[in-house]
C-alpha cells in the first residue's frame, strides 16, 4: 500500500479519535460549541504537521524490503516505529530489513556489502503465525535489547 494512503488513514484515524474525545469533554465540562470547534481546529493542525519524510526503500526480495535509515536515526526507536507504521498496512505480512549507508555505495539489489555490513534492524509482522518481532543489530551495542 503507498505511503501516502497509510498516512491518510492514520491521520483519519487520529481524527477520529480527537473528535470523539472532544465530544466527549464537551459533554462532561459544558463546553460551547465555539469552544469545541477551537479546540478542535488547533489539534488538527497539530496533527497534520506531524508526519516526516519516509525512509527510502532501496529494494525488495520476496516479501522483504530493505530500507536505507539516516545515519542520525539509526538508534533512534520512535523513528523506526513511526517507519514501520508508514510501510506496514496493519492487517498484512510485513518484513523489513534496515540499513546506514554511511558510504554512499550505490543502493543495489543484491545489497553491496559497504550497506549489507551496517543493518540497523529487522521487523518482522506475520500474520498467518501472529508474531510481530522488531530486533537491533548487534552491531549498534543497543542497551538492554537483543539483537541479531
Amino acid at each position: 500500500m503507498p505511503l501516502k494512503s497509510n498516512v491518510s488513514r492514520h491521520m483519519n484515524h487520529v481524527h477520529v479519535h480527537i473528535r470523539v474525545a472532544m465530544a466527549h469533554l464537551s459533554a462532561r465540562m459544558r463546553w460551547s460549541p465555539i469552544a469545541v470547534a477551537i479546540a478542535l481546529a488547533f489539534a488538527q493542525s497539530a496533527t497534520v504537521a506531524a508526519p516526516t519524510e519516509a525512509w527510502r526503500v532501496i529494494g525488495q526480495q520476496g516479501l522483504v524490503r530493505f530500507v536505507v535509515v539516516p545515519v542520525e536515526k539509526a538508534v533512534d526507536q520512535a523513528a523506526y516505529e513511526e517507519q514501520i507504521a508508514n510501510f506496514c498496512d496493519p492487517e498484512r505480512t510485513c518484513f523489513l530489513n534496515f540499513y546506514t549507508n554511511s558510504t554512499s555505495a550505490a543502493p543495489t539489489v543484491p545489497l553491496s556489502d559497504a550497506i549489507a555490513n551496517e543493518a540497523t534492524a529487522t521487523y518482522r509482522r506475520s500474520m498467518k503465525n501472529g508474531v510481530q518481532v522488531f530486533l537491533w543489530s548487534c552491531r549498534l551495542k543497543v542497551p538492554g535489547h537483543e539483537c541479531f
